[in-house]
């Protein structure tokens, strides 16, 4: 056999090629690089932007319902109209509040905000 051809090993009448191995990776302990009580340093994230969404209520239907909705049609939600709303970012609660206008669009004057502490345990 040729040098082009090493590598291949002979199967009856089929031949296959022999992966290549894979690099070997040092493995990395699994240890926060923040100070000396472990937090984890934020800093660099301070900037990023997040989207936040305010949930006024929510409701379950079969699909069935869903798809037989039209202009005009009523969904009922399963909040008072006088609870406070949620607000969100990725799906998680940060604060709840209320509906006030603010040069003409809505805003959320915040009423209850989850503590910075009880947000971290939730993102991570």
């Amino acid at each position: 056999m040729s040098e082009d051809l090493e590598g291949v090993v002979e199967s009856g009448d089929e031949s296959v090629k022999q992966p290549e191995p894979l690099p070997e990776f040092e493995q990395q302990p699994n240890t926060p690089k923040a100070g000396t009580s472990g937090e984890i340093n934020l800093e660099a994230l301070m900037d990023v932007p997040v989207t936040l969404s305010v949930e006024i209520g929510r409701s379950k239907l079969p699909i069935k319902q869903l798809i037989s909705l039209n202009q005009g049609s009523v969904v009922e939600l399963d909040r008072e109209v006088s609870e406070p709303l949620d607000l969100m970012v990725n799906g998680t609660l940060i604060a709840r509040g209320e509906v006030v206008v603010v040069d003409g669009q809505f805003g959320l004057r915040l009423i209850d905000i989850v503590s910075p502490s009880e947000r971290l345990k939730k993102l991570k």
